[in-house]
């Protein structure tokens, strides 16, 4: 049988198969010793189409994964392997507020990037805009000038932007991602009232948001619409990607690199780099480029690490 992976606990996986029955399956032992797999933390992801059987005792398991059309991962903080989170996504929904927590481009900004690499388009979603003020607005509208970034503004108490961001999650499988704090899950209980998704304030001691989500889960529609929920995250490291080709996915970058003396510029230390003069000349938000270092440099930390 072939299903689709809904939710992951452990060691073990929900497999939906087409007709909507959901089955706890196990993974046949060979499939962690595949040398194709080993490059995660686990071998299976929540959206991962999978060939299963169930046994007599109603249990399943997974055989295999069906080749992917992309994956949504990280840098595992405890090796050097990925995190692997979901698999099969058409979008990325990158959700942040403009106070309570504060946005943070460049959390935004390495989601673009693993979004890019993967050819899954990505959308900002801004929330909470009953609490912005212009410049915020205005800061915005600099930092990702030149950008091909889809961004909605959003609110869930004044519902300013419910009916875009519907409509462009509607018949698609999106992978929500964000703090926590954020109102994702208010969000998403406001676009999908059936989700029921838990609800928490955000702490008045440290201005974070409490974890609502404790597990990556897809929920399938009957629309067609495929939802995939996160606990709040924090940090998002970035792995199969070197520091030389980081700025193909900094997309104001990569349409200018080739006026650049080098072939192989980082846009760093280099003499001549075009990319540095259009961030003097205000054509790249500054900001923008010491996000795009930041990653950089991560990026060269983590490849000295890997080679010594």
């Amino acid at each position: 049988m072939i299903g689709v992976v809904v939710k992951g606990f452990g060691k073990y996986y929900t497999v939906e198969s087409i007709d909507g029955k959901k089955t706890n399956c196990a993974l046949r032992g060979k499939m962690r010793r595949d040398p194709a797999l080993k490059r995660y933390s686990d071998p299976v992801a929540v959206g991962d189409n999978v060939n299963y059987l169930i046994n007599d005792d109603e249990y399943g398991i997974i055989e295999s994964v069906v080749d992917r059309v992309n994956i949504f991962s990280r840098k595992d903080r405890s090796s050097v392997k990925e995190d692997l989170i979901a698999a099969n996504l058409d979008q990325i929904v990158v959700i942040q507020s403009f106070v309570n927590p504060k946005f943070n481009p460049r959390f935004v900004d390495r989601l673009l990037v693993r979004g890019a690499k993967e050819g899954i388009p990505v959308i900002l979603c801004l929330n909470k805009s009953d609490l912005k003020n212009e410049d915020d607005l205005d800061y915005l509208k600099k930092y990702y000038a030149g950008t091909d970034i889809t961004i909605v503004i959003s609110s869930v108490k004044t519902g300013e932007g419910m009916v875009n961001l519907e409509k462009i999650v509607r018949g698609k499988r999106s992978i929500f991602a964000g703090y926590s704090g954020v109102g994702k899950s208010s969000l998403l209980n406001k676009l999908f009232p059936d989700l029921k998704l838990r609800v928490s304030d955000v702490s008045e001691l440290t201005g974070k948001g409490r974890h609502t989500t404790t597990n990556v889960e897809l929920v399938q529609l009957e629309d067609g619409s495929g939802i995939i929920d996160t606990p709040g995250v924090r940090e998002f490291g970035l792995v199969d990607i070197s520091s030389v080709d980081l700025s193909n996915y900094f997309h104001e970058f990569s349409d200018n690199r080739e006026e650049c003396r080098f072939n192989q510029c980082t846009h760093d230390h280099e003499p001549g780099c075009y990319i540095k003069k259009m961030v003097e000349n205000g054509e790249i938000n500054k900001d923008r480029y010491t996000s795009y270092l930041n990653i950089l440099y991560s990026l060269k930390e983590y490849e000295d690490n890997r080679y010594r």
